[in-house]
C-alpha cells in the first residue's frame, strides 16, 4: 500500500486539500492506522498555533512593523542613489502593430529591390554588340551606340583587335599629330 507524503498528509489535516486529492486521501485514511497517527499529530500542533502568537516575549506585530518600516525605507534609499538610467521594458519589442509596419518594411524592401534589379527586361532585339564600322568601332544596344571613330585616317591603317570577353580594340597613328591612338570597348 502507498501512503500519501508527510505535504498531503499536513494538507488534509488543515483541509486545504482539493476535492479529488482530499477524496483520495480520505479513502487511505480511512484504513490506515499510520496516516490516521500522523494527521492526528499535524492537528494537535495547528491546535497548538493560536497560543504560539501570545508568548510575551515576542511582540509579533511590533517585529512586522519593523520589517514593513525597513522594507519602506530600503525602496526609497533604492530610489536616491538610482541611476538615470531607463526601466527595462514591461513590453516585448515586437508586439501587435510594430510587428506588423516591420513585416510590410520588409516586404517593400524585398519587392523593391527585385523590381530595381531588372529595371528594363531584356528582349532579343537588344543584345549589346560591340562592332567595327567604316570609319571606327562601337558597342550598341538595340538603336542605341557608342562608337569611337577614326577621323583623318585611312582604313587599312587600323589595327583592330576583338577579345573572346567581348571587346573589341583600335589602334591607330595620328597622320597630323604623331600621336598614336588606341580605342579600346567592352560590352557587358
Amino acid at each position: 500500500m502507498k501512503h500519501p507524503n508527510q505535504a498531503t498528509l499536513a494538507l488534509h489535516a488543515g483541509g486545504d486539500l482539493g476535492f479529488f486529492a482530499g477524496w483520495r486521501t480520505a479513502r487511505h485514511v480511512a484504513r490506515c492506522e499510520t496516516c490516521r497517527d500522523e494527521i492526528a499529530a499535524f492537528e494537535g500542533v495547528r491546535e497548538m498555533l493560536p497560543e504560539l502568537s501570545e508568548i510575551p516575549e515576542i511582540q509579533w506585530n511590533r517585529l512586522a512593523a519593523e520589517m514593513k518600516a525597513n522594507i519602506r525605507l530600503g525602496l526609497a534609499a533604492g530610489e536616491c542613489v538610482r541611476t538615470s538610467e531607463r526601466a527595462p521594458r514591461a513590453a516585448r519589442l515586437f508586439t501587435g502593430a510594430r510587428a506588423a509596419v516591420a513585416l510590410a518594411s520588409i516586404v517593400v524592401m524585398v519587392a523593391t529591390g527585385i523590381l530595381l534589379q531588372n529595371t528594363t527586361p531584356a528582349r532579343a532585339d537588344q543584345r549589346t554588340v560591340v562592332q567595327s564600322t567604316a570609319d571606327g568601332i562601337q558597342v550598341g544596344t538595340g538603336d542605341q551606340a557608342f562608337r569611337l571613330m577614326n577621323t583623318g585616317v585611312n582604313a587599312n591603317d587600323v589595327t583592330l583587335s576583338v577579345g573572346a570577353q567581348g571587346s573589341m580594340g583600335a589602334r591607330y597613328v595620328d597622320p597630323k599629330t604623331g600621336y598614336v591612338t588606341i580605342n579600346n570597348v567592352y560590352a557587358e
